[in-house]
This record gives structure tokens, C-alpha cells and sequence, in this order.
């Protein structure tokens, strides 16, 4: 009877640690905390650029850093965009961030404003389709050096109006860094997005 108790015990305990364990584990992979796009995710472009894609993402890999310079005589947006949880698209389905999750911290480099659009899911919470909500905030114009800043999720505003629509932070499918008047040179550096 004994050693049957302490079987039970001894199986109860183990289960006990592998489920705690593994609830851990699914808790941190929910989170997003600490989770930094620049090195994790696959990063898209459209507009008149130098860079393409794939030079982008390589350079990416390599460096560590995201670079955009817009070409000469630009005709119309530069739009650089990352989706929060990495998919085989720039359109694939939002990732819901944790109650604890206050903001976005961004270190860049830009010789020209840039307007961070959060993209939101559709309404059923499957996919990121073209248009819909994207509330916004300004990246300002840091042109000799780094900066850091950490953005609130509550500044994120439909159409960057200070009485918008707030943010969804559980249906956020990606960011679009978007120049919208780029000039012949504009260019924007990206060392990290970190979800926090």
C-alpha cells in the first residue's frame, strides 16, 4: 500500500511540475513581452524605395537593422510594414497581446516623419485584410541620431485623431511604417520594435 502511494504521489507531482511547466511556457509564447520584430519577424515593402524585399531582409539578418531610402523622384508612399506574429504573408491572422502589454518601444533613425499605423484584424479575429481600422501615431524626425521612444498602446488613435477610436490591442495584426511625401534620399533606420 505503501509503495503504491508513493507511486501515486510520485506521478501526481510529476504532472503537476510538466503542466506548470508547459502553462508557463504557453503564458510567455501569449505575452509578446520583450518580443523585438526586428529580429524575429519578415519585413515587407511597396512604394518607391531602393531597397526591395529581399535586400531589406537580408541586410536584416546581417546587420540587424532595417534600412529604407526612398528613390530618386518618388511618386506616391513608402510603406514598410512587419506583421506582429510572423506569417507567409504580410495578411495573415492578428495576434492577441496580453492584458500586461503597455506599449511599443522603437529605436530609429529618420530624416522624415513617419506614421506608425497598427493594423487591426477583421471583426471575426481571422485574418488582416486591406483597409479597416488602422489607428495611428507620428514618429518624429531624428535625423543625426538613434533615438528610443516608448509609445502607450492608448496613443494609437484612428486616423491619428486625439479623439479616435483607441487601439484593439487583442486583434493587431501588424505595423505599417508609412512615409506618405517621401523626397528623393528620405531614409528611415530601424534597429528595433519591441512589443512590451
Amino acid at each position: 500500500m505503501k509503495n503504491k502511494t508513493l507511486a501515486f504521489l510520485s506521478v501526481f507531482l510529476f504532472l503537476t511540475v510538466w503542466f506548470g511547466i508547459l502553462g508557463f511556457a504557453a503564458i510567455e509564447k501569449t505575452s509578446n513581452s520583450g518580443l523585438d520584430l526586428v529580429k524575429t519577424s519578415t519585413w515587407y515593402i511597396a512604394g518607391p524605395a531602393l531597397e526591395n524585399q529581399e535586400t531589406i531582409n537580408r541586410i536584416r539578418k546581417e546587420k540587424g537593422i532595417i534600412k529604407v531610402t526612398a528613390k530618386d523622384n518618388p511618386i506616391g508612399e513608402i510603406e514598410l510594414n512587419v506583421m506582429i506574429t510572423e506569417a507567409d504573408s504580410n495578411d495573415g491572422a492578428p495576434t492577441i497581446l496580453s492584458e500586461s502589454s503597455k506599449y511599443l518601444s522603437i529605436t530609429y533613425k529618420s530624416s522624415h516623419l513617419i506614421k506608425i499605423q497598427a493594423r487591426e484584424g477583421n471583426a471575426e479575429g481571422t485574418g488582416c485584410i486591406h483597409g479597416g481600422a488602422h489607428p495611428r501615431v507620428d514618429l518624429p524626425v531624428s535625423a543625426k541620431k538613434f533615438t528610443t521612444i516608448k509609445i502607450p498602446w492608448t496613443d494609437f488613435k484612428q486616423d491619428g485623431d486625439p479623439n479616435g477610436k483607441t487601439l484593439n490591442i487583442h486583434n493587431l495584426c501588424k505595423f505599417n511604417f508609412v512615409n506618405y511625401n517621401p523626397v528623393s534620399g528620405a531614409s528611415l533606420e530601424i534597429k528595433s520594435v519591441v512589443i512590451e
